[in-house]
C-alpha cells in the first residue's frame, strides 16, 4: 500500500519535518502552502488535497490553515515542528469550551450510544441526517411557546429602536404567495442559521455586516447509485477521495470522490445489493457558468465507476442531486473576517447572533456546538454576544498538553 504513488516522498517528508526552519510571525497561510513548507509539495498535493476535497470539497491553495487546521499552525509557531508537539501530547483548547467539557466530565452515566460514538471515526443516523431535524422538531412542537413557521421568507431583518426598548423588526411573507405584502413582525432576538451571504442579503443595513457576504462556497454534485449486485465492487472499504495530482485524463469529470455506502454504513437498511455514492465539483467548478442536469450527472457518475473501478453494469436506480453553494469556504484571511463580522454585529447588542456551517465549522458537531455556545449566552444574559466570540482578541486557542 505504501508503494502507491499517493505515498510517494511520504516518509522522507515526515522524518524532515522537525528539522525545517520556522518562519516567526506567519498568522495564516494556505493549508497547500503550509504543508509544503513544513513537510512536502507531494504530500500536499496528494494525500492533504484528498482529505480537504472529502470534507471540504475545497482547494489547499485556497484554504485558511488557521482556521481548518489551527493545531497546525501554532504547533509551528510555539513548539517549532508539528510532529514534535504531536509527540509530546500537545492539544488546542478554546475558553468558550472550558464550560462544556466541565459539564461533560461529570456526566455520568455515558449512555452506550455517546460510548459508541467515542471509539468511532464515522457515525450515521438509520433515516439519515434528516432525522435529526425531524426529532427536534417533533420535540419542539410538544411546547406550546414553541411556534414552527414553515414556507416563510424573510424580506428584511434590522434593529428597531424605542425610547425605552430594542428589539428585531422582521418583514416576513409566505412564499406561496408573491402578491402578499410582507407583515412587520417584532422579536427579542434572533439566532441566524443561514449563510453568511444569505444574511446580508436581508439584514438593513446591509453596509452593516457586509463582511459576512465574503464567505464563499462551492457547489456539490451527489450521485446516489444502486446496483442489485452485492459483490460489484472490486475492493471493501470506505471509498476512496481524489487528490488534486490525479491526471485530468483519468478525472475529467472532476468528482472528489467516491463512497461505498454499503460497506461504509452497514446496517444503514436491510436491501440487499451495493449503494454507492459519487462526489462531483466543489471547488473544480468554480469558474463554471452551468452545472451538469440530472441525466449528465449520473452519466458522469457512471463514467467514473467505469474508468476506476470496472463497473460497467447498469444501476437499477440513481438520485442526483445538485448542492448549490453548500458547503462555505473558509480561504485565507477567514479569522479576520470573522473578528470584523463579530464586531460588527455587537452593534446590535446581542439581538442577532449567528450558528451554523458559515462561521466556526463545517460539520455537524461543529454547527451543534455553536448553536449550543449561542443558546448558552442567551441562558446567561450576555449582551455583547454575536455567535463569533471566539474570532474576538484574546479568545482564541492555546496550546497545551494533556493531562495523564
Amino acid at each position: 500500500m505504501i508503494r502507491e504513488p499517493v505515498f510517494e516522498g511520504l516518509f522522507p517528508a515526515c522524518l524532515s519535518e522537525p528539522f525545517k526552519p520556522v518562519i516567526g510571525g506567519v498568522l495564516d497561510q494556505s493549508i497547500g502552502s503550509f504543508i509544503s513548507r513544513r513537510f512536502s509539495p507531494k504530500l500536499a498535493d496528494n494525500i492533504v488535497s484528498a482529505l480537504v476535497h472529502g470534507v471540504y470539497a475545497g482547494d489547499i491553495y485556497q484554504l485558511s490553515v488557521r482556521s481548518i487546521f489551527p493545531f497546525l499552525l501554532h504547533a509551528e509557531q510555539e513548539v517549532l515542528s508539528v510532529e514534535a508537539a504531536y509527540a509530546a501530547g500537545y492539544r488546542l483548547r478554546w475558553p468558550q469550551d472550558a464550560p462544556l467539557e466541565a459539564e461533560w466530565a461529570k456526566a455520568t452515566p455515558v449512555s452506550e450510544k455517546i460510548q459508541a460514538i467515542r471509539g468511532s471515526s464515522v457515525f450515521t443516523f438509520k433515516e439519515g441526517i434528516g432525522q435529526l431535524a425531524a426529532r427536534l422538531e417533533t420535540r419542539l412542537r410538544r411546547f406550546s411557546n414553541v411556534n414552527i413557521r414553515l414556507n416563510t421568507k424573510i424580506d428584511q431583518l434590522q434593529l428597531e429602536r424605542t425610547n425605552t426598548s430594542e428589539s428585531m423588526g422582521l418583514l416576513a411573507r409566505s412564499v406561496h404567495d408573491n402578491s402578499q405584502r410582507p407583515t412587520k413582525e417584532l422579536f427579542s432576538h434572533v439566532i441566524s442559521t443561514i449563510s453568511g451571504k444569505a444574511l446580508h442579503g436581508i439584514v438593513r443595513p446591509a453596509s452593516s455586516i457586509f463582511v459576512l457576504s465574503q464567505i464563499p462556497a462551492v457547489t456539490v454534485m451527489v450521485v446516489n447509485l444502486y446496483y442489485p449486485n452485492p459483490s460489484i465492487l472490486p475492493v471493501r472499504g470506505f471509498g476512496y477521495l481524489l487528490p488534486r495530482s490525479v491526471p485530468f485524463e483519468q478525472n475529467p469529470e472532476r468528482a472528489l470522490g467516491v463512497v461505498f455506502d454499503s460497506d461504509a454504513t452497514i446496517g444503514q437498511d436491510n436491501i440487499p445489493g451495493t449503494k454507492v455514492t459519487v462526489m462531483l465539483g466543489g471547488h473544480w467548478w468554480d469558474k463554471w457558468k452551468a452545472y451538469p442536469d440530472e441525466e449528465m450527472g449520473a452519466s458522469m457518475a457512471k463514467d467514473i465507476l467505469k474508468r476506476h473501478l470496472g463497473i460497467s453494469e447498469e444501476p437499477q436506480a440513481i438520485r442526483v442531486g445538485l448542492q448549490k453553494d453548500c458547503i462555505p469556504q473558509y480561504v485565507v484571511g477567514h479569522h479576520w473576517r470573522m473578528m470584523i463580522g463579530h464586531e460588527a454585529l455587537q452593534k446590535f447588542n446581542g439581538r442577532l447572533r449567528v450558528a451554523g456551517s458559515s462561521y466556526t465549522g463545517v460539520g455537524l458537531n461543529d454547527c451543534v456546538r455553536s448553536a449550543r455556545n449561542v443558546v448558552m449566552g442567551l441562558v446567561e444574559g450576555s449582551n455583547e454576544a454575536t455567535g463569533l466570540e471566539s474570532f474576538a482578541r484574546g479568545n482564541g486557542p492555546t496550546l497545551s498538553r494533556k493531562k495523564n
